[in-house]
């Protein structure tokens, strides 16, 4: 007779919890603060433009509620920390980037050509004189996205290279973590931006409740025309083959049947919005509007913007 002993059950899975975990927020503080942010992004983007003379695009990836040791863990040894002062408050804010990043803006500031710096070495006297300088109009920025939701007045107080070393908070602190890609020209880096919980999440708890429904409209209506779209001036295109596309040379010649009397069409995205002629704005292309279609004209004349 056989006797074998009982199989022994499986182990049931058990998932470890850690109190000390900070919980997560609430969906309508989130989408609260993803709005400033959004608001900070597109300010940063145009500041870096004029600045540093690139087109720049900053996105926001997320925002989330961490404490400050998972947030120094997760960023690089060496990396820009520029250290943001809270008026009436020890509590101090981050605003991180790469240190190559920030030697390539160096370079574009001081009138240099657009290069990639790759190297991460701390940046001298001058440098942190034009890094402090740039982050001054930054910090503003934020402080106006984050208006009612964090207290004025952030102004920069120093510049570190590591968060660890830094000890800005206590590592078991509370902070909001809102995290952002850069690209300027063809290069993307990371940044983030770190703000003390505390001062953020008194001030969302406190905040007026939610817009009625019947307002609803109205605020998808001015996030839709306060969102940046893309302009173009646009050629009459020209059907070539794809044996033609791959055969490119320097040199080649291609013929476009487009009139030189003709205007060129603006687009955004696909859609032609209006014609225009291309002029001149100081050193920089532009282009006037030299008519509008019929079904898109405003009955009263729209002010036009400066051009970038």
């Amino acid at each position: 007779m056989d006797v074998r002993a009982p199989a022994a059950p499986p182990e049931a899975a058990i998932e470890v919890y850690d109190f000390g975990r900070p919980a997560t927020l609430a969906r309508e503080h989130s989408r609260a603060l993803e709005l400033a942010f959004e608001t900070f992004a597109r300010q940063w983007a145009t500041q870096l433009t004029d600045k540093i003379r690139l087109r720049a695009h900053v996105a926001v990836e997320s925002v989330d509620l961490q404490t400050y040791a998972e947030y120094a863990d997760g960023l690089p040894q060496t990396t820009t920390v520029v250290v943001g002062s809270v008026p009436d408050h020890e509590a101090s804010s981050i605003v991180q980037f790469p240190l190559s990043a920030a030697l390539s803006w160096i370079i574009q500031m001081v009138g240099g050509r657009p290069v990639e710096v790759t190297e991460e070495r701390p940046l001298t006297p001058i440098e942190q004189a034009l890094i402090r300088h740039l982050m001054t109009g930054v910090l503003e920025h934020l402080s106006h996205a984050l208006t009612g939701l964090f207290p004025a007045g952030l102004t920069v107080s120093g510049i570190q290279y590591n968060p660890q070393f830094a000890q800005l908070a206590s590592a078991a602190d509370l902070v909001i973590v809102a995290r952002f890609s850069l690209r300027l020209g063809e290069r993307t880096v990371p940044a983030s931006v770190m703000l003390p919980a505390e001062l953020v999440l008194e001030r969302l708890t406190s905040a007026s409740p939610a817009a009625p429904p019947a307002l609803a409209p109205g605020l998808v209506r001015r996030q839709v025309e306060q969102t940046p779209l893309e302009l173009a001036l646009r050629l009459t295109p020209v059907a070539v083959r794809p044996a033609d596309v791959l055969g490119l040379q320097v040199g080649d010649l291609i013929r476009i049947p487009h009139a030189e009397d003709r205007p060129l069409d603006l687009v955004a995205g696909d859609v032609a919005v209006a014609t225009a002629a291309v002029g001149a704005s100081g050193a920089r292309l532009a282009c006037v509007i030299t008519s509008l279609p019929a079904a898109s004209a405003p009955d009263e004349p729209v002010p036009s913007e400066e051009p970038r």
